[in-house]
């Protein structure tokens, strides 16, 4: 009971502090930067964690990889923001952290450096990338159009967890994740589909919702990327030999296991976007 007490109110701080974020950004991006500055912090903190080998990385190179993550979000925020896209400013803080990354790993003779660039740049490229590209969404949406997303990603989950362990049968990726049936799937596609439904016509100036077939789509294709985010990422846990990639919320295992998921759909949504936002938007 206890156990049970403890995951919904990490869950529940977790939804509040990124529905905050987003409903805040409209009058100040304090918190929205703080939000997922800390969730890329924390992010790239487990992936070093859970990718460290005989050859443990300095706390110097773990700090620089953590700001340089937070770096790359920052400056493609800046790039959203209009004043900054007429230069060339905004790609600064990535240009100091290459600099800084590369030049430190001189003065680590006895670590092999590929394996130690490897980490680094994989952990930026897997965690940083994927959620400095949501300001890409914004810049070419309603910024309130993130919070939908970040909803049909709970949907999914919700869906995907109670269809699938009423009715799952029929294994997704039995080599990668042994529980995950195509029953959950579909039961989560469909939970994303009917929230698609009753938030376009009860919600639509909440979320600035677009037209209902864009907006369905948009359901469709964050239900279809949430399942193979959670499957890379168990496959990454499955590959160094770890349950959880980290414990910081009680009940749900780390930061990664909360975020895998939107770490594949937020670039198939920006490609979604992209192909269908000029007739919508």
């Amino acid at each position: 009971m206890k156990n049970l007490i403890k995951r919904i109110l990490s869950g529940v701080i977790y939804i509040a502090l990124i529905v905050a974020a987003i409903l805040l950004l409209d009058n100040s991006p304090v918190m929205y930067l703080l939000v997922f500055s800390l969730l890329i912090v924390l992010g790239i903190g487990e992936m070093i964690t859970m990718a460290k080998d005989d050859a443990t990385q300095s706390w110097l190179v773990n700090i620089i990889d953590m700001l340089g993550g937070v770096g790359v979000f920052v400056a493609f925020y800046l790039h959203y923001e209009v004043g900054w896209m007429q230069r060339a400013w905004w790609v600064m803080p990535i240009a100091v952290y290459l600099l800084l990354r590369t030049i430190v790993q001189l003065y680590r003779p006895r670590q092999n450096a590929l394996h130690s660039f490897e980490r680094s740049f994989f952990a930026l490229g897997y965690v940083a990338f994927p959620l400095a590209l949501l300001n890409f969404i914004m810049s070419i949406t309603a910024p309130r159009l993130l919070l939908g997303v970040f909803l049909f990603i709970w949907l999914y989950d919700t869906g995907a967890f109670c269809v699938g362990v009423l009715l799952g049968r029929h294994r997704l990726f039995e080599r990668i994740s042994p529980k995950k049936s195509w029953e959950g799937v579909i039961g989560g596609i469909a939970f994303c589909v009917a929230g698609a439904y009753i938030t376009h016509y009860w919600f639509d100036e909440l979320f600035q919702v677009p037209d209902l077939v864009t907006w369905v789509g948009l359901s469709v294709v964050v239900a279809v990327f949430s399942t193979f985010g959670d499957l890379v990422e168990s496959l990454i846990k499955r590959t160094v030999g770890v349950k959880d990639s980290g414990h910081i919320m009680p009940g749900h295992g780390g930061i990664l296991d909360r975020i895998d998921s939107l770490l594949l759909v937020a670039p198939a949504v920006l490609i979604y976007l992209l192909l269908i936002a000029p007739k919508v938007y």
